[in-house]
C-alpha cells in the first residue's frame, strides 16, 4: 500500500478508458442483464428514429458468429465532419462519451437516450464494432476495435481502424450498427434469443404500426447427446396497429376480461404526451405496466404517481354521481378501483430524469401535474358519453365490493395480530428458528413435508439457518381473495417466520431471513409446490422478489459412487458427464424426494454454502412475467396444458424457475 497520496497519484483515463474500467456503471453489470443492456442501447436509438417518425422498419439479427446487429431505415447517423473536433459524425458518436444529437430537442423531439453515452459504451465494451450508414445514395461503413496496445501493455478501447469509407451506391436508407460484446469484460456473451424476442415485441406494441423483424442465425448450443438443445429461431416480424391497446389485450389473453373493448386515453399537455389503455378481468390483482418515452419504468415515477391519483379521484366522483357513494360515504381507495385493471401507459417527456443509466423510475415533478390534467379530461369525457356508463356503473360497483374484502382483511389482520394469533400458533412445534441475530445472514428454508423437514433440521447449521417445513400444500394465491389468503394455516406461518406482514401492509424492515429458500422435491408436485410459493410472493410480498431475497434450492437427482467415493448429479446433462466411458464400477441412485436423504447428504448437497448450487427468482420483465403467472396459475386450463408441454421438463435446471427469469448463482459466502 502506498505510504504517500500526492498528484502523481491520480490516474487519468483518457478516452473510453474509463468504460471498461467500470462498466457496472455504465451498463449495470457484467453478466446476462448488462449484456442485453447493450443491445437496448443499440436498438433504443434505432426507435427513437421510429419516435421521431423518420424510421418504419427496425431490424435486428442474432448472428452466427456471436455478434448483433440492428438496421432502421431512419436518417442515418451524419457523416459530414463535426465543426470543431475535424472527424465525422459516425466517429463523434461512437467514440466520445457525452456526445449526440439529443441534448436539445431539435432532432428528437422525445427520446429514450438522453446521456450521450449509450453508443460509445457499447463500442468501449466490444471486441469490434462496424456502422454502416445508407444516406443520400451512398453506403458509408466504420470500424471500431477494442485491442491490446503492446507498448501500453492495455486495451484501447473502440478505435477507430481508420477514417470512414464510402463503400458504393445504395439506394438504402438509414443506420445499421453490428458488434459483438468482449468476452474479455462480459461472464456471457451469448444474447438470450427469448428475452430479445419479448423485448422487441413489447416495443413493437409500444410503437403502433411500427415493423420490427427478429433473426437468430445462431446454429444450436453445443451440447453432446442432449436432445433438448436450444434450436435456433425463426423470422419473426411484429407490427401492431392497434399499439398499447393491443398489448394489453395479449396480457389479458389468458384471463377474463370484463369488458371487450379496451378504455383508450390519450391527450398532451406542458410538452408531455400521456396514452393509457386499461382493461378489466375478473382477477384480484392489479397489473399497471408503465413506460416513458419507450423506456420500461418497473419502478414507477411520477407519471405513474399521475394515472393513478387522476383515476381514483375520477371514479370517485363518478361513484357519488351515481349515486353508488353517499354524502356521509368515505371515499373508496386507488387499490379498490384497481383491483383486476390491466394497464399500460406511456409517457412522452421531452426532459425525461431517471434514477441512474439504467433507467428504472421517473423523477420529472412536471408530469404528474401533467398526466393528472390529461387523465382526469379524457377519463371524465370518456364515461359521460352514455356508451360507456354502464361499464363505468360495473367498475364502480366492483371496487365496492373489493372495499368490503379489504376491510374484512384488514380486520381479520388486526385481530390476529391483537390475539398474537399470527405470531404464535401457526408456527408451535414447526418453525426452527436459527441462533443467529443477523438478518443478513440468516436463511430461511422453507421445505416441502415432515420428513424433509425434519432432516433438514438435523442437518442445517444452527447459528444461521432456520427451517419451515409445509405439512400441507398451501391455496394457489392466484384465485384467492386477501382474506382467504390469511385463512390459510401455511401462509399464516410464512408471514410469520418471514416478519414481513403481507400486501399494502409489508415492510421489508421486519425481515428475519435475507435469504428465504425454497426446496421441494424435484417432480411435478415439488414444481407445483415452488409455483404456489412463488405466485403467493409474487401476489403479496413481490418485494421480496425484486430485491433478491427469494432463491431455489436445487437438490440433486442422482447419487454416483465408486468405491469410496461419492458424487452428486443434478440433471440427466451432469450424470452423462459424471458416468461418460464408465460400464460398470459404480452404482447410482435416483432420489425420488427429499425424504430419501438422510441428514448428512442433505447437508452435503443441498444446504452447505460452500458446496450448494442455489437459483436466485427474479423478474427480468413484468410484463411477461404477469402473464406467465396467470398462464400456469390462473383458471383457464388449455393454456396452461399448452405451457407445460412446450415448456417443462423437471430434470432440468432451467425448469426450477417457474415464471420469473431466474439465475443460478453458486453460492460459496
Amino acid at each position: 500500500m502506498a505510504t504517500q497520496y500526492n498528484a502523481q497519484n491520480i490516474q487519468v483515463l483518457e478516452g473510453l478508458e474509463a468504460v471498461r474500467m467500470r462498466p457496472g456503471m455504465y451498463i449495470g453489470s457484467t453478466g446476462q442483464r448488462g449484456l442485453h443492456h447493450m443491445l437496448w442501447e443499440i436498438v433504443d436509438n434505432a426507435i427513437d428514429e421510429a419516435m421521431a417518425g423518420y424510421a418504419h422498419h427496425v431490424d435486428v439479427t442474432l448472428y452466427a458468429d456471436g455478434s448483433v446487429g440492428v438496421y432502421d431505415d431512419g436518417r442515418g447517423v451524419p457523416v459530414d465532419r463535426h465543426p470543431t473536433l475535424g472527424v465525422s459524425g459516425v466517429e463523434v458518436i461512437y467514440t466520445r462519451l457525452h456526445a449526440g444529437g439529443k441534448f436539445n430537442n431539435e432532432n428528437y423531439a422525445y427520446s429514450g437516450g438522453l446521456h450521450g453515452v449509450g453508443a460509445s459504451v457499447v463500442n468501449a465494451l466490444s471486441r469490434w464494432m462496424t456502422v454502416d450508414v445508407f444516406l443520400d445514395f451512398h453506403h458509408y461503413r466504420m470500424r471500431f476495435e477494442s485491442d491490446l496496445d503492446p507498448k501500453q501493455n492495455k486495451i484501447l478501447a473502440g478505435r477507430p481502424t481508420g477514417p470512414l469509407e464510402m463503400l458504393g451506391n445504395t439506394r438504402r436508407r438509414g443506420t445499421e450498427v453490428r458488434f459483438l460484446p468482449d468476452d474479455r469484460i462480459f461472464e456471457v456473451t451469448r444474447f438470450n434469443a427469448e428475452q430479445v424476442s419479448r423485448r422487441l415485441r413489447e416495443l413493437a406494441y409500444l410503437n403502433k404500426g411500427l415493423t420490427i423483424t427478429f433473426l437468430d442465425q445462431r446454429a444450436p448450443r453445443p451440447s453432446e447427446d442432449d436432445e433438448d438443445a436450444p434450436k435456433p429461431a425463426q423470422r419473426e416480424t411484429y407490427c401492431y396497429e392497434g399499439g398499447i391497446v393491443d398489448y394489453v389485450r395479449y396480457l389479458n389473453a389468458d384471463k377474463t376480461a370484463l369488458h371487450d373493448e379496451p378504455i383508450y386515453l390519450e391527450g398532451a399537455r406542458d410538452d408531455v404526451i400521456f396514452r393509457a389503455a386499461i382493461q378489466y378481468t375478473d382477477s384480484y390483482t392489479e397489473n399497471v405496466f408503465s413506460y416513458v418515452n419507450n423506456i420500461p419504468t418497473g419502478e414507477g415515477g411520477t407519471h405513474e404517481t399521475g394515472f393513478k391519483a387522476a383515476y381514483t379521484k375520477v371514479m370517485n366522483d363518478f361513484a357519488r354521481r351515481l349515486g353508488v357513494l353517499r354524502d356521509r360515504d368515505a371515499n373508496l381507495g386507488g387499490d379498490d378501483f384497481r383491483e383486476g385493471m390491466t394497464a399500460v401507459m406511456i409517457a412522452m417527456v421531452k426532459n425525461p430524469q431517471f434514477e441512474g443509466q439504467t433507467k428504472g423510475k421517473l423523477g420529472n415533478t412536471e408530469v404528474r401535474p401533467a398526466v393528472e390534467a390529461i387523465l382526469t379530461q379524457q377519463l371524465t369525457a370518456y364515461f359521460e358519453d352514455l356508451r360507456h356508463q354502464e361499464l363505468a356503473q360495473q367498475l364502480i360497483e366492483k371496487a365496492v365490493r373489493a372495499a368490503r374484502v379489504r376491510e374484512a382483511a384488514r380486520k381479520a389482520r388486526d385481530m390476529a395480530r391483537t390475539k398474537s394469533a399470527l405470531e404464535a400458533a401457526p408456527l408451535v412445534g414447526k418453525l426452527a428458528s436459527c441462533t443467529g441475530r443477523k438478518p443478513e445472514q440468516n436463511e430461511l428454508f422453507i421445505v416441502e413435508g415432515d420428513s424433509a423437514g425434519g432432516s433438514a433440521k438435523q442437518g442445517r447449521d444452527r447459528r444461521f439457518q432456520a427451517i419451515l417445513p409445509l405439512r400441507g400444500k398451501p391455496l394457489n394465491a392466484e384465485k384467492k381473495r386477501l382474506d382467504q389468503v390469511l385463512g390459510n394455516e401455511e401462509f399464516r406461518s410464512v408471514i410469520t417466520a418471514l416478519g414481513t406482514n403481507i400486501d399494502e401492509s409489508f415492510s421489508l424492515a421486519g425481515l428475519k431471513y435475507h435469504k428465504v429458500i425454497i426446496l421441494s422435491d424435484a417432480d411435478q408436485d415439488g414444481a407445483h409446490i415452488r409455483a404456489i410459493l412463488l405466485t403467493f410472493f409474487y401476489r403479496y410480498m413481490k418485494e421480496l422478489i425484486t430485491e433478491g431475497h427469494v432463491y431455489i434450492g436445487m437438490p440433486p437427482l442422482y447419487r454416483v459412487q465408486r468405491g469410496n467415493r461419492v458424487q452428486y448429479a443434478y440433471d440427466d446433462r451432469e450424470l452423462r458427464s459424471l458416468t461418460r466411458g464408465s460400464q460398470k464400477g459404480y452404482t447410482l441412485q435416483r432420489y425420488k424426494g427429499l425424504g430419501e436423504m438422510n441428514p448428512e447428504q442433505l447437508w452435503a448437497t443441498t444446504m452447505d454454502p460452500a458446496a450448494r448450487k442455489l437459483m436466485r427468482v427474479t423478474i427480468e420483465d413484468a410484463a411477461q412475467a404477469e402473464r406467465l403467472v396467470t398462464i400456469l396459475m390462473g383458471d383457464k386450463v388449455d393454456p396452461r396444458r399448452q405451457y407445460i408441454s412446450e415448456h417443462a421438463n423437471f430434470n432440468r435446471e432451467d425448469s426450477f424457475s417457474a415464471f420469473a427469469d431466474g439465475r443460478e448463482e453458486e453460492n460459496r459466502t
